[in-house]
């Protein structure tokens, strides 16, 4: 027997959280299915929830809102034996949308009730977890002032996105595989296990989130006039995942998939982990960690 606990964020995007509660509510009783409604916290601290799931037998963790709570949830989360749901009402929604999930609550529920769970990866990239894309360069500048707008939104983030680009400069950076290192100017490096910062802005086309592997994205130093080309080539996925030996030099983007990396930050560029701003460091380790949770997906 199904049991849900749903955690309801009530600032996540835009949408009023009476609203979605009242949805809920409704199409969980249409399901007959026990439910329990909670609300996030602004800490991040869901390690209440281990010692909830085993005594009350919650089989199933819906997030209603958007990437930084599923990875608060999920990262507290980890080895406890649930299944994770998102009802996607974030202001990017990348996980949810590279794994199919609606963006309509109605059907995002249905979905709920009628999917399948079944595994993905995650990553640690030092000691954070991050379930979706993580990044150091422009995008994470992006992240940081967002996170200190008086509003949320596509708007805000849009509009937080031009205005970096043109104060936007390359850092320095050193990436280390195991075989092989090399030394890059960019202005931004993407982690991805999702395919997408979200609203379907795929930097990553080609990932796939159970496939035992990470995405890099580095975006090259360039005449700032191509950025925005180079990027539109990125997203449409003109580029092919390369041969770093070959294409270092002559590639403004580069793009290969490993399940394990260092990167030296020599520069200190600004760090955000599934869109919500970090301390930035001097070196980031990063892992792949396989089938790290079970997500309700599409059939």
């Amino acid at each position: 027997m199904r049991k849900i606990v749903y955690l309801v964020n009530p600032v996540s995007g835009t949408t009023k959280k009476d609203s979605i509660e009242a949805l809920i509510n409704r199409k969980t009783k249409e399901q007959s299915i026990q439910f329990e409604m909670l609300s996030t916290n602004h800490l991040g601290n869901y390690d209440f929830l281990k010692d909830k799931i085993e005594k009350d037998r919650v089989t199933d963790v819906v997030i209603v809102g958007g990437d930084g709570t599923v990875n608060s949830v999920v990262s507290a989360l980890q080895g406890v034996k649930v299944n994770f749901g998102i009802v996607p009402m974030g202001s990017g929604n990348g996980l949810a949308y590279c794994a199919g999930i609606p963006k309509n609550p109605v059907k995002a529920l249905d979905l709920i009730f009628l999917g399948n769970a079944s595994h993905i990866d995650g990553f640690k990239i030092n000691e954070e977890f991050s379930c979706m894309l993580s990044g150091l360069g422009f995008d994470a500048q992006v992240a940081h002032d967002f996170a200190s707008s008086a509003s949320r939104g596509l708007f805000t983030y849009t509009q937080q996105s031009l205005f970096n680009f043109f104060k936007a400069h390359p850092y320095q950076f050193e990436i280390l595989l195991n075989d092989f290192s090399f030394f890059t100017d960019a202005f931004l490096i993407c982690i991805a296990n999702s395919n997408q910062f979200g609203n379907n802005f795929k930097i990553a086309p080609r990932a796939s989130l159970n496939d035992g592997l990470l995405d890099i994205v580095v975006v090259q130093k360039m005449n700032k006039a191509k950025l925005p080309f180079a990027i539109l080539r990125q997203i449409r996925g003109n580029n092919e995942l390369q041969q770093l030996v070959d294409d270092i030099t002559n590639k403004n983007i580069l793009y290969f998939q490993t399940p394990t990396l260092t990167i030296r930050n020599l520069k200190h560029a600004p760090f955000h982990v599934d869109g919500e701003p970090r301390k930035t460091d001097n070196e980031f380790k990063i892992e792949i960690i396989k089938n790290c949770f079970r997500l309700i997906q599409p059939n």
